[in-house]
């Protein structure tokens, strides 16, 4: 029988436990229902983590915070997220993994100074080494220039799974723990990015598993090339790509990945004309960058060609539109009208958090209790949590139980507190239409944050400093 809000249980001591119950018993709870719980969870983790994580307790120090009383006593401690990407980026340049790993240590709770780092010399390498020691790291795409390491662990797995697991069913209406379907995604079979390293972590335990997988590329994804593709390119631009001391093994790797970039559309065309022929009434699932998504759908219509699965395929998607330009406003039909798919379904995930805010049927994104969302304003003061806002999404992370889960966003968002959602979900939410604000700002995102400016500069100086 499945369980209903006034049978949920939300033990503050154990996060993990909340994210493995029913999304429909979740979503039954109103804000005001989990609030209480969602505060104590909050306090419980500052408490054990203060002490361990030397990044939290210096900036509960410098802004005078020993205890936590309401999310607004919270707010001074959430970390701007560039936090994460804070080291001095001559430490990858020159391959001291050691320093890179001193760094790290300062936003985790686990010693991972301890961890042998001999023959390690490269960004992928450091990564797998971590990892095998209970780490798993895992960094965003590098669109800024620099990479964001986030210090995840083992700890964080149980719960980070779950969460995975029940937000892509209230998305989709299908659960991947059971169900097998073929999955096709357009993009790496193997790498650390949050995106690659989720679909190859959470299909290794789904009912499909690695083998029903079909990716376009079947190497990894380089961190090293993620790491250093803006200087590559400025370095060439200048006509000075001969002057970096690179191992040649990177240029290899660079030259090799030009030209598959040189041949992405094509490639994919071929790849996803392939699967359409052999799954043809088969029931399948579609998932990818959205971008992706859709150039491969306009190609189809061009064409004049349409998908040919069995009902109750997914169609799967998320990541935004990666600076695909002209997409046709109705771009959601054209979807689903090439993969002949009815619902389209999505999470809004991000590198950030764990939490997975599925879209629900009249087209918002819901929070899950486990998430506690904050609305920013310009200055980086905390909105009411009432009515809708809109400003910079900030959010604690309630299942980063290694490492601190607050965190400012690089995102604009629209909130809704009320919970009159028409798809009957309680609980926060925010329309679809998602910015990051160095988009608006032409690339540079300032943030305010809810400390001391004075004190905060100081701490970005603490976290960046080796």
């Amino acid at each position: 029988m499945s369980q209903t809000a006034s049978t949920v249980k939300l033990d503050p001591d154990d996060v993990a436990g909340w994210a493995a119950q029913p999304f429909e018993a979740l979503f039954a709870l109103t804000l005001a229902e989990v609030e209480d719980a969602q505060l104590h969870a909050l306090i419980g983790q500052f408490e054990r983590l203060r002490p361990e994580v030397s990044a939290l307790d210096t900036l509960a120090g410098k802004e005078g915070i020993d205890g936590i009383e309401s999310f607004e006593d919270a707010a001074p401690l959430l970390f701007d997220h560039r936090v994460y990407k804070s080291y001095p980026f001559s430490l990858i340049e020159k391959r001291q993994f050691d320093r890179l790993t001193t760094w790290l240590r300062r936003l985790t709770r686990h010693d991972v100074t301890k961890i042998p780092l001999d023959g390690v010399r490269s960004v992928d390498a450091w990564i797998e080494r971590l990892d095998e020691h209970g780490m798993i790291v895992v960094h965003s795409t590098g669109t800024t220039g620099k990479l964001s390491f986030f210090p995840r662990s083992r700890d964080e797995w149980p719960g980070w799974q779950s969460a995975f697991f029940e937000a892509t069913r209230a998305a989709s209406g299908v659960d991947r723990r059971t169900e097998a379907l073929p999955t096709f995604y357009p993009g790496y079979r193997h790498g650390h990015t949050t995106g690659t390293k989720m679909q190859r972590m959470f299909t290794e335990v789904s009912a499909e598993g690695e083998e029903g997988r079909y990716c376009l590329y079947e190497y990894a994804r380089s961190s090293d090339l993620l790491s250093m593709a803006a200087r590559l390119r400025d370095a060439e631009e200048r006509g000075e790509l001969d002057k970096l001391d690179l191992d040649p093994e990177l240029l290899e790797q660079r030259a090799k990945l030009l030209e598959a970039g040189r041949r992405r559309d094509d490639d994919l065309d071929r790849w996803f004309t392939k699967l359409m022929e052999e799954f043809r009434g088969q029931r399948v699932r579609v998932t990818g960058v959205t971008a992706d998504l859709i150039q491969i759908a306009l190609k189809g219509r061009e064409r004049g060609v349409k998908c040919e699965f069995a009902p109750g395929s997914v169609l799967f998607a998320g990541g935004g539109m990666k600076g695909l330009r002209d997409v046709p406003d109705d771009w959601e039909e054209v979807m689903k009208d090439f993969y002949g798919i009815e619902h389209f379904s999505s999470i809004y995930a991000m590198t950030e958090s764990m939490g997975f805010p599925p879209r629900c049927r009249a087209g918002y994104y819901h929070f899950f209790p486990y998430t506690i969302p904050m609305i920013l304003d310009p200055d980086g003061n905390v909105l009411p949590r009432q009515g809708v806002q809109t400003g910079r999404l900030a959010l604690f992370d309630l299942l980063a139980v290694s490492y601190w889960g607050g965190i400012i966003t690089g995102d604009r968002i629209t909130m809704h507190w009320d919970e009159a959602c028409e798809c009957g979900w309680k609980g926060p939410r925010i329309e679809p239409n998602i910015t990051r604000f160095s988009a608006l700002e032409g690339g540079d995102d300032k943030i305010s944050c809810a400390g001391t400016e004075d004190v905060y500069s100081e701490f970005m100086e603490y976290v960046s400093k080796i």
